[in-house]
């Protein structure tokens, strides 16, 4: 069967877009996880599509990722065919009315550069968010008062069965990390941004700024996943945290940030079993402090896209 699939990949990709047994570690920011099966890189929509009902024909899972920034794959690795839309799927097209079409796989911060350089504002907020366009569409990212929701006009989704549809984005639902597009089999093609007229200097010069403050702020010279928790209402993650006094709190190579409380980091030989047994004691004992349960903001992928361990049972019991 194995055999099998690997021709029929080899028919739809060159050699280079396929990997096979590919430690997810060198896919995520935080740099730990298992072998994947397969990995794939497409560069066109068609080659999606191919691969997508080549594996529902033989009765392969697969997942889509982006620049993995926001993922932590379990250390048992994944058992099917990763889809990673990056570098080869990061076409990005200037049009004259202010808008900006781009692939999923284009970087927030080459797309954020690109319309600097133009003189288009709206974009700024996104500049150090280390993560691909797709994957900032399916939970709305945001920083600094800014988010996704702003800007994006409509984009183009396909689903299980390769058919392409465009979603408003009134469609999409956007809310605080969040999107319709969550648990859904729909993967993001490309998005058509609005931005409006701005002075490229300014513009350059308020991303500069912004980069700063998160270099003053993150630890940005460690392994993490960005913020690790969802912003519980009407308080902030980062402080129920420190005032629990998990600030440091280690787990193995897993720590919470000495820097900034809501990002859980590897300090350079983390495996995912401790980092997700970090965050599983973070949630417990803010839980136990304060009665308030914090939400994972990344995602988890196991061997089987089961989701999150343990914190997804107690949730299914509330």
């Amino acid at each position: 069967m194995e055999d099998i699939f690997i021709q029929e990949l080899s028919k739809i990709l060159r050699p280079e877009q396929i990997r096979l047994k590919e430690a997810m570690k060198n896919h995520t920011s935080f740099h730990t996880g298992g072998e994947a099966d397969v990995l794939a890189t497409p560069s066109t929509a068609d080659e999606v599509r191919a691969l997508i009902l080549l594996c529902r024909r033989m009765g392969k899972q697969y997942y889509v990722i982006g620049n993995g920034s926001n993922l932590l794959v379990d250390d048992n690795g994944f058992r099917g065919l990763i889809i990673k839309l990056s570098g080869n799927f990061s076409q990005v097209k200037v049009n004259e009315d202010c808008t900006i079409t781009a692939q999923a796989g284009v970087s927030l911060a080459r797309l954020a550069n690109i319309a600097a350089e133009h003189g288009l504002a709206g974009l700024e907020f996104a500049s150090g968010i280390p993560g691909t366009l797709g994957g900032a569409v399916v939970m709305n990212a945001g920083a600094y008062g800014g988010e996704m929701k702003q800007c994006i006009e409509y984009v183009s989704v396909m689903d299980e069965e390769g058919n392409i549809s465009t979603l408003s984005n009134e469609k999409l639902k956007l809310g605080y990390r969040t999107s319709i597009l969550q648990g859904k089999d729909l993967i993001i093609l490309e998005a058509v941004l609005r931005l409006v007229r701005g002075d490229k200097e300014v513009i350059l010069a308020r991303m500069k700024e912004l980069n700063m403050q998160r270099s003053m702020k993150q630890p940005l010279d460690r392994y993490s996943a960005g913020s690790t928790f969802k912003r519980p209402p009407d308080n902030y993650a980062s402080k129920l945290i420190q005032e629990a006094g998990l600030k440091g709190y280690q787990v193995g190579g897993a720590a919470v940030s000495d820097k900034h409380c809501g990002f859980i980091i590897n300090n350079g030989n983390a495996t995912s079993g401790e980092l997700i047994k970090l965050i599983e004691d973070v949630i417990r004992i803010v839980e136990e402090k304060f009665c308030v349960r914090l939400e994972p903001e990344i995602k988890y992928l196991d061997e089987f896209n089961s989701g999150w361990p343990k914190h997804k049972e107690r949730q299914d019991r509330i």
